[in-house]
C-alpha cells in the first residue's frame, strides 16, 4: 500500500461531520463535447468543496477517481491539487481511473498526493478514527477491486477507548453495485455488521438510497459531468453532507455551483443540418470535426457505437486510423 512520507499529521480541527465528494476526474485534456475550460472548472469545484468542508467543520472524504488518467498528469495540475488538499485532513480511496494496474502503485499520480500527506488512504485495516460531537466515528473503505466485507471488526480498534457508546462507522466504496436505476451492478446491497452508512462512488449519477438492516447505502454521483448524455442533463452535481447528531448520522445533499448543461456542452449537430442528407455515420463524423476535443473522447465513443455497420476489417482500419490521429 502507498503510504504517506509526512512525519506529522495534518493540522486537525474540531469536526462535526463528513463531506463525501464523488469522482472529480481531474485531467489535463478536455472531455468530449465540453466547451468550457474543464481543468480550471473542476479544480474550482474541488476548491469550493474543500472550502465548504472547512467552513462547516466537515472531514472531506473522496470516493475514488480523483484523477481521470492515472499517470501523465501535468506537474502544474498536481501542484494545484497539493495546494488545495494540504492541511485539509482529507481521506479517501482509489478508483479504477486512479490506477494503471489493478492496484495503486508509486507510478500513479494519486500516490504523490498520498506520500505528500495531502490525502490519507483508508481501508478495512487502516480506518480514519476521530471524535465528532462527542461520538467516536470511523471512516473505512474498499478501494477499486477490494472486497466489501460483511462485518467490520470495530472492537479490534476499540481496546483502548474513552467512549462508552457504540461508534458510528461510515464505509466508502468504488464499485458496480446493483441499485435501483443502475443495471450494471455486480452485487446487491446487504447489511454490514457494525456499519451504519456505506457511500459509493464510481456511479456518476445520484441514486435513491437503499436500506439493508442497519446499513444505509447512498450514491451521491459525481461532481463532474463528463459526457453529453441525457443522464448528465438531469444530474445535479452535489456533495453528500453527513452530520453527527445525537449519536447518529444525519445526511443531506449540497449542490456544488455549476453552469447549466447547455452552457457546458456543445449542442448536437442534427442530421438535417447536413447537406444532401448523407448517412448517419457521415453526419456523425461531421460533428466530430465541428466539436473536436483534445481528448478525442467523443470520436472514440462515436466509433464504438457505429462501426458495427461496417465489415470487421473496415471497422478495424477506421479505429486504427483514429488512434494514429489521436497520438499525433
Amino acid at each position: 500500500m502507498v503510504k504517506s512520507l509526512r512525519k506529522t499529521s495534518p493540522r486537525s480541527s474540531e469536526r462535526s461531520g463528513l463531506l463525501f465528494i464523488g469522482d472529480p476526474h481531474v485531467e489535463n485534456r478536455q472531455p468530449g463535447f465540453r466547451k468550457d475550460d474543464y481543468q480550471r472548472v473542476i479544480l474550482g469545484k474541488l476548491k469550493w468543496c474543500l472550502d465548504y468542508a472547512s467552513q462547516h467543520g466537515l472531514l472531506p472524504v473522496f470516493l475514488g477517481d480523483l484523477f481521470d488518467k492515472p499517470r501523465e498528469n501535468s506537474n502544474w495540475m498536481i501542484g494545484q491539487l497539493m495546494e488545495l488538499l494540504f492541511d485539509t485532513g482529507a481521506v479517501g480511496i482509489y478508483g479504477n481511473h486512479d490506477c494503471a494496474d489493478p492496484a495503486l502503485s508509486d507510478a500513479d499520480s494519486l500516490a504523490l498526493l498520498i506520500k505528500a500527506g495531502c490525502l490519507e488512504l483508508v481501508s478495512a485495516e487502516s480506518p480514519w478514527r476521530g471524535e465528532m460531537n462527542g461520538c467516536e466515528v470511523f471512516v473505512a473503505g474498499s478501494s477499486y477491486r477490494h472486497k466489501v466485507p460483511r462485518r467490520f471488526d470495530v472492537e479490534e480498534f476499540q481496546r483502548q477507548t474513552l467512549f462508552d457508546d457504540k461508534p458510528l462507522v461510515a464505509w466508502i466504496t468504488h464499485h458496480d453495485i446493483e441499485l435501483p436505476g443502475y443495471d450494471a451492478g455486480r452485487f446487491s446491497p446487504r447489511e454490514i455488521e457494525n456499519v451504519q452508512l456505506l457511500v459509493n462512488g464510481h456511479i456518476h449519477r445520484r441514486l435513491e438510497p437503499v436500506v439493508k438492516g442497519q446499513t444505509h447505502w447512498l450514491t451521491p454521483g459525481s461532481i463532474s459531468r463528463r459526457t453529453r448524455s441525457e443522464a448528465n442533463r438531469s444530474h445535479v452535481p452535489s456533495v453528500l453532507q453527513v452530520d453527527v447528531v445525537d449519536g447518529r448520522f444525519d445526511w443531506h445533499y449540497v449542490v456544488v455551483p455549476h453552469q447549466p448543461f447547455d452552457e457546458v456542452f456543445h449542442s448536437a449537430v442534427l442530421p438535417g443540418e447536413a447537406d444532401d442528407e448523407p448517412s448517419d455515420f457521415i453526419s456523425g463524423l461531421k460533428e466530430m470535426l465541428l466539436r473536436k476535443t483534445a481528448s478525442g473522447a467523443g470520436l472514440f465513443r462515436f466509433l464504438e457505437e457505429n462501426l458495427a455497420e461496417f465489415s470487421e476489417p473496415v471497422g478495424e482500419e477506421i479505429m486504427s486510423l483514429a488512434k494514429q490521429v489521436e497520438d499525433e
